[in-house]
């Protein structure tokens, strides 16, 4: 059975975006960098959330136009060629030959679960990591901590009243943010 990760970056209070969306904190150095290549060196498919999906599918095509930055250099290829599921209730198709899933989130994800393979890998975003965790899909959660307050935005975890896990590594990147790998308890 492949394991299912969700990878995502918050600040810490606790937010994935600022009140306005705004996603410009997240500081990507050389370690944290690294480490985020071993995660899609773990994984033979990417899963996406609607929103983050129209982020990812318009930065990442065109990364080496819009970026110099080594970690942006570097992952565009990897993005190209990876395998991506969009989580979506509306969408109909998506580009890049991206599986568009959600009719029946529980069945489909079990399905892509139960084929052989590596882990897939879901990134940022929190309606479909929220949607994935009420049906106890989240095999796993990496959270990296930013040393940043929001104030506000949107939470990691929307709408949820608790959610017991267990402590299962933590990591310090480049003097500045720390891993939080969790497994539900």
């Amino acid at each position: 059975m492949r394991k299912l990760v969700y990878w995502v970056h918050q600040s810490v209070d606790g937010f994935i975006e600022g009140p306005n969306g705004e996603f410009d904190w997240p500081a990507m150095g050389p370690e944290l960098s690294a480490y985020s290549f071993e995660l899609c060196d773990r994984a033979d498919a990417f899963l996406y959330g609607g929103k983050v999906w129209g982020l990812m599918s318009y930065y990442w095509p065109r990364a080496e136009e819009l970026s110099q930055d080594p970690h942006d250099l570097r992952f565009a290829p990897v993005w190209r060629r990876t395998p991506k599921v969009v989580i979506s209730r509306s969408l109909e198709t998506a580009e890049y030959g991206a599986r568009v899933i959600g009719r029946d989130l529980a069945a489909e994800v079990a399905e892509l679960k139960a084929q052989p393979g590596r882990e897939l890998l879901l990134t940022g975003g929190s309606g479909a990591a929220a949607a994935l965790t009420d049906l106890g899909l989240v095999d796993e959660y990496q959270v990296v901590v930013h040393p940043v307050v929001l104030g506000g935005g949107t939470p990691v975890f929307p709408g949820k009243d608790r959610l017991d896990l267990r402590l299962e590594e933590t990591r310090g990147f480049d003097g500045r943010s720390v891993l939080l790998r969790y497994v539900r308890a």
